[in-house]
């Protein structure tokens, strides 16, 4: 995608968006994403995956995470992480959530951040979403995801080893 282009689609989601960053103002993202060429690379791979990234506050952060509807289209169908990949004993996906965000410069979603995305606009409607599993849980061969079902947001345990075409994950970084 040309950078320009990005630029006037990341412009465009941020204005008709603006629920989801209340009180910061484009010029002073735009000046940080002209002066990081790393945060527009890892912008055009979440954009050409099927996510929409926008700008979130949260908290004290400002952050970059996919709002796409459902889970991003290109993200999807992988397990966990990279152990239960090559675990696998049969059919492996091409990749996994955790290898996939950390080649392109992302983080997963963890539960905190994926609940307050979840407050500001409902998501992962007919999908669902791996999230930043803790440590104990994950040494015991699970891993969580999330997903929103009766206007209720619910969080689910599976196998890191599992993967399912509806099931990818939604990655951020953080702007500084």
């Amino acid at each position: 995608m040309d950078l320009e282009l990005l630029m006037r689609e990341l412009e465009k989601r941020f204005k008709a968006h603006m629920h989801r960053h209340e009180g910061i103002q484009w010029e002073s993202i735009e000046s940080k994403l002209k002066s990081h060429s790393n945060y527009r690379t890892k912008l055009q791979t979440m954009t050409e995956s099927g996510g929409e990234p926008d700008v979130f506050l949260y908290g004290q952060k400002v952050l970059y995470v996919d709002f796409s509807k459902e889970t991003p289209e290109g993200r999807r169908n992988c397990c966990y992480d990279e152990e239960a990949r090559l675990g696998r004993k049969k059919f492996p996906p091409l990749y996994s959530a955790w290898g996939q965000a950390i080649e392109h410069g992302l983080s997963l979603v963890d539960e905190k951040l994926y609940l307050a995305m979840q407050s500001v606009e409902p998501l992962d409607l007919k999908t669902s979403s791996w999230i930043d599993t803790p440590k104990e849980m994950r040494k015991l061969g699970g891993a969580l995801f999330g997903d929103q079902r009766y206007k209720r947001v619910f969080f689910y345990h599976n196998g890191a080893d599992s993967y399912y075409g509806v099931r990818g994950y939604r990655g951020y970084f953080e702007i500084k």
